[in-house]
């Protein structure tokens, strides 16, 4: 019975989407009570979706098999939390995941939306509206995840190998909360253009809860990155799949609006721009949904493999992004451009940065999509790979990183340029010599590499230059200098933090790329392989039965270059239901670099043997989190909270930043 509660509860969460959107669309100057009767909306449809999920969350944890996504996707023997993550790694089952998050962001807008306008209210609340409506509408229509099965299997067929993994328990959530996060983004967009109503308290508005997203997605990609890197046997980090590219590109414009919004709310300039960026954004995001759902990828990232369901969503694309910059085109003539600046300035530098990071968005767009498109035309295929990507994205990346420590330093609307390089200036020696130091250890030739290291030593030290000048360290005593680093705006921390982790981010990326090694050998018990320092010595060959799979276990022992010893069990599964086999590969952690090692197909009489080493790889991913704690630190500042009024302390504020 709970399969046809969820059920309804789906239906009549689409039918009060619908009766909302135009309620809020067009009664939008209805004013308080049409702004109450939206919140309660709003936290309904959230109250009405979070039922029909968790009632498929039932039927997938029970093994109910008479539900027919349950018996393609799940099996009795798989541990529960494989089961209910199973629950999201199909395409019926994401797309109602999609839809929670849509309606629960909807749900926090109207429980923050207190001091929010009312006509702002109903127009962002009627549009998240629209948007549950359309895809309710799709699921109900081309992919309802309650559909029966009679008769009803015994036994299911099993959730792809490759899932089930607690990858996806973690990666799909954090991942749509970023891409559906930004339509929330996209919402106060159109609000605004209907309204008019677009000035520093809407981007006082929109910024944390771009910030909010852009968190999400930040994660979302990191575990999506470590995922790929520990499941798939391949040791790669990013592959420059159009599935990843297509979650790149969403975050790439919304660290751009993040930048925009906050010279919109600061300086009250760049609002067709930021406006711009907002629709643009969430329409990135749709186009990820897109490419996965739309049967014209094939990928370990794709879900479904219907042109039918693909030519709808795309129908639903076309309306909803092609309407959004209809009416974009038609009202931003009436926009006005804000506060005037000299070139040289804050808001300089951020046109800058977002000038950078949106030509990396066109660059990878066209590389993603070119392909698809010359092949539909002309029946072409071609590839567009990492080289491609390497080399336009480096080339576009590195003056960004090189201007990017500036940027703090520089006041609002007129600036010294030659000020702020003195600001730097130890942190651009201490860049250079620890560049040299790290590059004449780790032998490097006449490359990019030391480029790299300096740019990526640059942004680290370099973000931490205006704590320091803001503190006045060695120019006053140690104990005021703390006094006033403490009692620093929460914002500029996270600022300083959010640069820092993009440059250790850089620097794990140059080490692994410039100083992997790997090595692919046959190898017997009793047998040894030496790399980059390290003895790996093949132990035993043993056979182990897991919950729903059997295993072949190849048993090492690892000797690291200053002695200690370490067990690494690498797996080949084979899968009971399906037959698939996979490989598991095992990693040791040796500060911030790993050991990975993979047991390949065997041999008539040996074993194939894979070994990397991947020096400081974990910088990539440590930086990731420090650029997400970044933004929970940001967001906690109140100046930040969700419709926090500025008050009477603004200027005071901002003279003390």
């Amino acid at each position: 019975m709970s399969i046809e509660l969820g059920h309804f509860s789906l239906i009549l969460a689409f039918a009060i989407s619908v009766v909302s959107a135009v309620g809020g669309l067009f009664l939008w100057r209805r004013g308080e009570r049409l702004a109450m009767a939206m919140g309660q909306s709003a936290i309904l449809q959230f109250v009405l979706v979070a039922v029909a999920f968790l009632a498929l969350v039932q039927a997938f944890v029970t093994s109910d098999f008479s539900l027919k996504l349950a018996a393609a996707n799940s099996h009795s023997l798989k541990p529960l939390i494989f089961k209910i993550s199973g629950v999201w790694g199909n395409h019926e089952g994401s797309m109602l995941l999609w839809i929670l998050i849509l309606v629960l962001f909807g749900a926090l807008v109207a429980a923050f939306s207190r001091r929010l306008p009312a006509d702002l209210t109903n127009l962002v609340l009627g549009t998240q509206s629209l948007l549950t409506a359309a895809f309710a509408g799709f699921t109900l229509l081309t992919s309802n995840p309650f559909e029966r099965l009679v008769p009803a299997p015994i036994e299911g067929n099993d959730l792809n190998p490759i899932l089930q993994d607690i990858g996806l328990a973690i990666h799909p959530p954090l991942l749509y909360a970023g891409y559906v996060g930004f339509s929330i983004c996209f919402s106060f967009a159109i609000a605004a253009l209907i309204s008019g109503r677009i000035d520093q308290t809407w981007a006082r508005w929109v910024r944390p809860w771009t910030m909010l997203s852009w968190i999400f997605l930040t994660l979302g990609m990191a575990m999506g990155s470590y995922w790929a890197y520990y499941e798939l046997g391949w040791g790669g980090w990013w592959f420059w799949d159009p599935v990843e590219n297509a979650s790149f590109m969403p975050w790439l414009a919304g660290t751009a609006l993040l930048h925009s919004a906050l010279v919109m709310e600061k300086r009250n300039a760049l609002k067709i721009w930021t406006i711009f960026l907002s629709i643009i954004t969430f329409s990135l995001s749709l186009l990820g949904t897109f490419l996965v759902r739309s049967g014209i990828l094939t990928s370990v990232h794709t879900f479904a493999s219907d042109p039918t369901r693909g030519l709808v969503i795309l129908s639903i694309l076309a309306v909803l992004i092609g309407g959004a910059f209809l009416l974009f085109a038609i009202r931003s003539p009436s926009l006005k451009q804000g506060g005037l600046f000299a070139p040289i300035s804050r808001e300089g530098a951020l046109i800058l940065n977002n000038l950078f990071l949106a030509t990396a968005v066109g660059a990878v767009l066209v590389g993603t999509l070119y392909p698809l498109v010359l092949d539909a035309i002309a029946g072409v295929s071609i590839s567009v790979g990492a080289p491609f990507f390497n080399f336009t994205f480096s080339a576009l990346m590195a003056p960004l990183l090189l201007i990017l420590p500036f940027g703090p330093l520089l006041p609002w609307k007129r600036a010294d340029m030659v000020a702020a390089a003195q600001r730097l200036t130890g942190a651009a020696g201490l860049a250079v010599f620890l560049t040299i130091l790290i590059s004449a250890l780790g032998g490097v030739s006449i490359s990019l590499v030391p480029i790299g290291l300096l740019l990526g030593f640059w942004v680290a030290l370099g973000s931490f230059a205006e704590l320091v000048e803001r503190s006045k360290i060695g120019r006053i005593p140690v104990r005021e200098s703390v006094r006033r680093l403490v009692g620093l705006p929460r914002t500029i921390w996270s600022t300083a933090l959010g640069h820092f982790g993009l440059g250790v981010t850089v620097l794990g990326i140059v080490a692994v790329t410039a100083w992997e090694t790997e090595a692919v050998t046959t190898l017997n018990p009793g047998e040894t392989v030496e790399l980059s320092g390290y003895s790996i010595h093949f132990d035993s060959f043993e056979q182990v039965p897991g919950p729903n799979y059997a295993a072949e276990v190849g048993v090492f022992s690892v000797t690291a270059p200053g002695g200690g010893v370490s067990i690494a069990e690498a797996e080949r599964r084979i899968y009971v239901a399906s037959g698939t086999p996979t490989t598991e590969a095992s990693i040791l952690t040796y500060g911030f670099s790993q050991l990975y090692l993979q047991l390949g197909e065997p041999l008539t009489d040996t074993h194939v043997v894979r070994v990397w080493h991947k020096p400081y790889i974990l910088l990539i991913w440590i930086g990731c989190l420090i650029m997400s704690g970044a933004g929970v630190l940001s967001l906690t500042d109140r100046r930040l909270r969700f419709g926090a009024p500025q008050g009477a302390k603004r200027k005071v504020l901002e003279a003390a930043e």
